[in-house]
């Protein structure tokens, strides 16, 4: 049995599912979890009712608000008082941007972006897309403890009984130490949906939405279904949708549940992308279009006829 620590990141005081798909995975070892700022009471009940055993809290000053270099050295002094055997983070954009930097402080080893592990005993065994998901590599870590790992959102799903622990608290003073960027302000968009990277559902549009004002159609199939609205990138150069929404290499990784692609040819590029999505439907005129060969289920037609009788029907049965 391992000693292992997972941060947490959460937004509005709600612990972000791929944390619970962490620690619901790492179910029989001892479990950990730390976070840094207020974190909510529903946020600690969330998390003990995944399995954690106990919640570290740290606060310090220059700690309000995320800065690397900020939650590298706190977090760098608290594992190092703690003797874990593993450090486990959501692959978000936070964690891509801070696990490197803490691996770096402790001259140890990483596993990133990986969609599955299995320990044998003690030892982590972690599978990891390359090449744009095309191959799947079985990747160890090797060198000194402690061993960092950040997971996809979404790769893992959630438990279905998880196993609830204690949750005690522990409140840490914690030091951020020399910070020599800031972060000025963060400005929230505009939509209050989940982000792609976390989404559960996502519909998406290509260049064949024609402009940016069809996007409505897809707004309103994906306000049905509780979904993200996503793009690919020749509507996204089109100029029918922002960056943020693209999937794909050059946009955003995800691994929903559900992935609807409207209009979309299935480009290599938007397939790396999304083709780790557990069911994958696509809506086409074109009957060879790649993104067929991807999905589970295929429907040969045009989108603006078939996705408002796709919502109608949907909002029928939901």
């Amino acid at each position: 049995m391992a000693k292992i620590l997972v941060f947490t990141e959460y937004t509005d005081q709600a612990v972000k599912n791929v944390t619970l798909e962490m620690l619901g995975k790492l179910s029989g070892h001892e479990l950990h979890v730390a976070a840094i700022g207020t974190l909510a009471a529903s946020g600690k009940d969330d998390l003990a009712k995944y399995g954690a055993q106990k919640i570290h809290v740290l606060n310090g000053d220059k700690l309000d608000q995320y800065t690397p270099e900020g939650y590298a050295n706190a977090l760098k002094d608290f594992i190092s008082s703690e003797s874990f055997d593993y450090v486990f983070a959501g692959a978000t954009s936070l964690g891509k941007d801070l696990f490197p930097r803490l691996s770096g402080m402790f001259d140890a080893g990483m596993a990133s972006d990986v969609t599955n592990f299995v320990f044998e005993g003690d030892v982590f065994h972690g599978t990891r897309p390359l090449f744009a998901g095309k191959c799947l590599a079985k990747v160890q870590i090797q060198g000194p403890k402690p061993h960092f790992v950040t997971v996809r959102p979404n790769a893992l799903g959630l438990a279905d009984s998880p196993s609830s622990a204690a949750g005690d608290l522990n409140e840490v003073s914690a030091n951020a130490g020399d910070i020599r960027a800031t972060i000025k302000e963060i400005v929230k968009g505009a939509s209050n949906k989940v982000d792609l990277t976390e989404a559960n559902i996502i519909v998406s549009g290509g260049r064949a939405m024609k402009n940016a004002e069809n996007f409505k159609i897809l707004e309103e199939l994906a306000e049905v279904l509780g979904a993200t609205v996503g793009a690919s990138r020749a509507a996204v150069d089109s100029g029918y949708a922002p960056h943020s929404m693209q999937v794909g290499q050059t946009g955003k990784t995800v691994a929903p549940t559900l992935y609807i692609a409207c209009g979309i040819s299935g480009a290599i590029q938007h397939l790396a992308g999304m083709r780790t999505s557990k069911v994958i439907v696509a809506i086409n005129t074109d009957p060879d279009a790649p993104i067929f060969t991807k999905a589970d289920y295929g429907i040969v037609g045009d989108l603006f006829q078939i996705v408002p009788i796709l919502k109608e029907e949907l909002q029928k049965v939901l």
